[in-house]
């Protein structure tokens, strides 16, 4: 599964070479890539190749050599979650603090403990104190070793990230980036939604602690990088891409598997470009239109039946030696 995208304007191209420049990516990409009302997908990521697989939703399973690999012994088991929006008031979700309690216990459900959890973003909807205690007091009940945050935009309204990183920051670097090692693969988690203008930005120091962090490492470690916004121009009309990203792309051109994990836009897409794969996850709060459906990326209101099956979580698995993840995304059950 590759999208293929031209240099027009950022906009993707069809199989024909021509851009979709209305939407911003072509109706067969569309469903090909993003999954709102969908089932559970495993995207099994070896050597920059990825190979969809159909997962269970239900009984939140893999099928496939990827699946069983992430289920021996020893294997890394991780799980994301983003975009809670802790807060948030209105009629996309009226209860999104009941939402996330269940990706809670969907997660505790998983049938095995996974090394670590790691929300990526708008953990809040208004960055308060006491939005920031709430969705911290919630993750406490997440059956794990360890959790795992990068700030979204929401997180960082009017103090430019400080609430937040009194709140999620303790031993980070910088406005609250950090690495960390376990089970063979290397972890980079960036922060891109401070120097907002449309676009995310990571900005020269930053840029600058990946350059050092990376440095060192074997080209065969396998990457992983979480952010909130996307590290490719999924959609930079609606601000969804980092303005500098490609200057940590060059940097991790070198490895032959790199795979990047986002929030902030509300729904599931992947997109592969060589040795680097991106998957955009989907959220535990409420649905955004897909890019040029709508004016602005503003929260739908889905019939109630129909929200959860917009909401999810995502599991990822790896087996030390293999350079292999299997990812699966789960939609709220």
């Amino acid at each position: 599964m590759t999208a293929h995208w031209n240099s027009h304007d950022g906009a993707p191209a069809d199989d024909t070479g021509r851009p979709d420049t209305e939407h911003g990516m072509t109706r067969r990409q569309l469903m090909r890539h993003t999954a709102w009302f969908g089932g559970a997908v495993v995207l099994t990521v070896a050597g920059g190749q990825v190979i969809s697989q159909i997962a269970d939703a239900r009984e939140g399973t893999s099928r496939g050599a990827a699946g069983a690999a992430a289920a021996e012994t020893g294997a890394l088991r991780f799980v994301q979650v983003s975009d809670s929006h802790i807060g948030f008031q209105g009629p996309a979700n009226t209860d999104v603090a009941g939402s996330f309690s269940e990706a809670i216990h969907q997660v505790n459900a998983l049938g095995f403990r996974p090394d670590f959890v790691m929300h990526s973003g708008d953990l809040t909807h208004l960055s308060t104190a006491g939005q920031f205690d709430q969705v911290k007091q919630m993750m406490t009940g997440l059956r794990t070793d360890r959790v795992f945050t990068v700030p979204g935009e929401h997180d960082s309204i009017g103090d430019a990230g400080r609430a937040y990183r009194r709140a999620f920051g303790s031993g980070t670097l910088g406005d609250g980036w950090y690495s960390f090692d376990t089970h063979g693969v290397h972890f980079i988690a960036l922060v891109n939604t401070l120097s907002l203008e449309k676009l995310g930005h990571l900005g020269n120091a930053q840029i600058d602690f990946v350059r050092k962090d990376v440095a060192g490492l074997s080209s065969d470690t396998p990457i992983v990088v979480f952010s909130h916004i996307p590290l490719f121009a999924m959609y930079p009309k609606w601000g969804w891409s980092t303005d500098d990203a490609l200057k940590v792309i060059a940097l991790l051109r070198r490895f032959s598997s790199v795979t990047c994990l986002n929030g902030h836009v509300h729904q599931l897409f992947t997109k592969t470009e060589g040795n680097i794969t991106f998957h955009s996850a989907t959220t535990t709060a409420y649905p955004l239109p897909h890019p040029g459906r709508a004016p602005a990326p503003t929260p739908q209101v889905v019939p109630a039946r129909q929200l959860k099956e917009a909401l999810g979580i995502r599991t990822v698995g790896y087996r030390r030696g293999e350079r292999e993840l299997a990812i699966t995304d789960q939609r709220l059950i």
